[in-house]
């Protein structure tokens, strides 16, 4: 819903670094300005860490996202479920309100297939799930077979690593895309 990596990109670039788009990991791709080598483990978590702190409730919204959870909300239940500590997650409910997105937001650690199962338990509808991380997918796909999939990254210098996974019924990087899609997946009306 909001742009992680560009937050992520003008941090590291504050702090001497930049992101090598080589591959879908963090990890060996943050490298120092200057000499290109990557950074340690642990500076790259606690840039990461700097990042929450300073751009959590600042991050910008991903293009078309407001509107369509906007309309989809209307013909289901938008919850947010995201990989962020707790102690940020005043700050994110914040930023996401901020861009209009007033939906529950519930902090989770580790992969997601679990607390997806417990958001759906005994529930007699249908869900989505949109998540950009193919561990997240591929979690869920695993824990909760019946739930539709669809694998959204934005950034398409990311997104060409990423091997299309078999369970997802879209994979995109746009709204205008994944909306009308979803709107079919949930039964809703067609659009006036």
């Amino acid at each position: 819903m909001v742009h992680f990596i560009r937050s992520l990109e003008a941090h590291l670039e504050e702090n001497g670094c930049w992101l090598d788009a080589a591959s879908f990991a963090l990890n060996g791709n943050v490298r120092e300005i200057g000499s290109n080598e990557p950074i340690s483990q642990k500076r790259l978590g606690e840039l990461l860490f700097g990042c929450f702190d300073a751009r959590t409730r600042h991050m910008e919204a991903i293009e078309g996202a407001t509107a369509a959870l906007h309309d989809l909300n209307s013909h289901a239940e938008v919850v947010m479920l995201t990989n962020l500590p707790d102690s940020y997650l005043e700050d994110r409910t914040a930023n996401l309100r901020g861009h209009g997105m007033p939906y529950p937001v519930i902090a989770n650690n580790g992969s997601k297939g679990p607390a997806v199962e417990a958001l759906i338990d005994g529930s007699p509808h249908g869900a989505v799930f949109i998540d950009d991380s193919p561990n997240n997918i591929v979690s869920v796909a695993e824990t909760c077979p019946d739930v539709h999939l669809i694998h959204f990254i934005p950034d398409t210098r990311f997104a060409r690593h990423v091997e299309p996974i078999d369970a997802v019924a879209l994979r995109t990087g746009d709204w205008a895309e994944a909306r009308p899609f979803i709107r079919t997946l949930i039964g809703a009306p067609d659009d006036p």
